[in-house]
């Protein structure tokens, strides 16, 4: 087969998608669960996929479903059969990276002889590259902490593996990849659940629904599933539970021994007893992860996670809750729940920052002392300067406030000017020293009065800014809790300056 056959071979699979799958299953080998190479055949998810798919989609899956194979062998097989196409995969760590490119070598030398030494020759095969150059096409595989992942490319087929998983900011890594994405470019967006927050959660929470519909068929009306829903990008979603992996199975379980949980998901999927099985062996083995794991329903394996350091459903009831604002300042900054009352006494709180422009945030809540209500928020990039005048003015807008700075950091220099430029004199002292000093030992406390307020009174949140970062507020792998990766949690930790300023004047005046 030479060149232009390859290319026809490319255009009949554009023209007719429906062959690809019978297609991969005879042009593509790849190790099975026991080790041994063997032809591709798709699995009911791998079929799925190929029946729903867009132009651009996001996966949702439980672990082991074939999905990284698919989506590799899909892009392997455009890679060789059209003309000017680079492949990019990227793997959320080098192994994987490496793994994912080794089995790409296997379909490679898979392929006949006669392939691999004329129209597929290989001009450069090194470690993540792969270049066709009778075709002009490439193969990549890159880590998702490569800097310069994407940087001055031009890709046709763009494949993100277990973006839940990507360290650094993975926002700005997948802004960056969909920014070298060719405008008739094919994306996929594939991983596990990991937290209800970060780059892919937000992606899928943004997809769009397809149901009964075949992407496939070529009579579809692109714009319509492409644009289906006003202010998302046009990702369409795919998930697959475990179940649709006929290898998960165990040992049959009796029907007169059902849980009512297990009962609800035969009736509804149709389970059988050894599905049921390989279910209580997951619930053995993974415990309050097996929702995280081993998907069931495209929420609760979001929330099953136990990274974030407060309890999601508290966060998701009151996010559904809370109302707008009353006032809108300083271009939507500074946002105002509840005006200053001449009876109430109220505690301003500061979290500093250096006020860059790609830095964090200067953060400050308003509270009421007595009761803890949250009655105003500023989110701003704010030098100390500035952040001090705000400050300030907020303190004598709700009455001559106590004002309390995070002296941590630029809190410092705000404590300073508030002094010195803004003759500002009630302000929180700690020991005898002006400013809050968060360490180790306080931030554990102050995470965790959030908690309980957050639970106990959830009405006192009224930002859902606020509430977004405590949505991606986690413990990190040595437990050290802060914003997941990408994310802020400037006005978590204003709050928790706040509460904590209160309960100690609260408990003294009660003493």
């Amino acid at each position: 087969m030479d060149v232009d056959a390859l290319i026809e071979l490319g255009r009949e699979m554009d023209s007719r998608p429906e062959l690809f799958v019978g297609m991969a299953e005879t042009w593509i080998c790849v190790r099975g669960r026991d080790g041994v190479l063997q032809p591709l055949e798709a699995n009911a998810a791998q079929k799925e996929y190929e029946r729903r798919r867009g132009r651009n989609n996001i996966v949702l899956k439980a672990r082991q479903m074939g999905m990284t194979t698919w989506i590799a062998a899909r892009f392997f097989m455009r890679t060789i059969t059209h003309q000017g196409m680079l492949t990019v995969q990227v793997a959320h760590t080098q192994a994987a990276a490496e793994a994912i490119f080794q089995m790409v070598e296997r379909m490679w030398q898979g392929l006949p002889w006669v392939l691999r030494e004329g129209a597929l020759r290989r001009s450069r095969a090194n470690a993540g590259q792969m270049v066709f150059p009778e075709m002009d096409s490439e193969f990549r595989v890159w880590s998702a902490g490569d800097g310069n992942a994407g940087r001055g490319l031009s890709i046709q087929n763009l494949h993100c593996s277990e973006v839940s998983r990507w360290p650094g900011d993975a926002k700005a890594t997948l802004a960056g990849l969909r920014a070298a994405l060719a405008p008739a470019g094919e994306m996929v967006l594939e991983s596990t659940p990991n937290g209800a927050y970060g780059a892919f959660y937000e992606e899928w929470c943004g997809g769009v629904e397809v149901v009964g519909r075949d992407l496939c068929d070529p009579t579809h009306d692109d714009e319509t599933v492409m644009n289906g829903a006003p202010g998302v990008d046009g990702l369409v979603r795919h998930f697959f539970p475990w179940w649709m992996e006929e290898a998960y199975v165990g040992e049959a379980v009796e029907a007169g021994s059902l849980r009512e949980d297990e009962g609800e998901l035969v009736e509804r999927e149709g389970l059988s007893a050894e599905q049921i099985g390989f279910r209580r062996g997951l619930e053995r083995s993974y415990g309050g992860l097996r929702l995280q794991e081993f998907a069931e329903d495209a929420e609760t394996c979001f929330r099953a996670t136990g990274a974030c350091c407060f309890e999601i459903e508290a966060i998701e009831e009151r996010l559904a809750e809370v109302q707008e604002p009353l006032y809108r300042r300083r271009g939507g900054a500074l946002l105002i729940w509840l005006p200053p009352q001449e009876d109430r006494e109220y505690c301003v709180a500061v979290d500093t920052a250096g006020g860059g422009e790609d830095g964090d945030f200067a953060a400050v809540q308003v509270i009421e002392m007595e009761t803890g209500l949250q009655c105003a928020e500023l989110q701003e990039r704010l030098r100390p300067v500035e952040l001090a005048r705000v400050a300030a003015e907020l303190a004598r807008e709700y009455g001559g406030a106590l004002v309390a700075v995070e002296r941590n950091n630029h809190g410092s220099a705000v404590l300073a000017y508030l002094e010195s430029s803004e003759r500002y004199g009630r302000v929180y002292r700690q020991q005898g020293q002006a400013g809050w000093l968060t360490t180790s030992a306080s931030k554990p406390e102050m995470v965790a009065r959030i908690g309980v307020l957050l639970r106990e009174s959830p009405l006192m949140f009224k930002s859902r800014r606020l509430l977004g970062e405590c949505r991606t507020f986690v413990a990190g792998e040595r437990g050290r809790a802060g914003a997941a990766s990408g994310a802020h949690d400037d006005l978590v930790m204003a709050m928790g300056v706040a509460q904590a300023v209160r309960s100690e004047r609260v408990g003294r005046s009660a003493s």
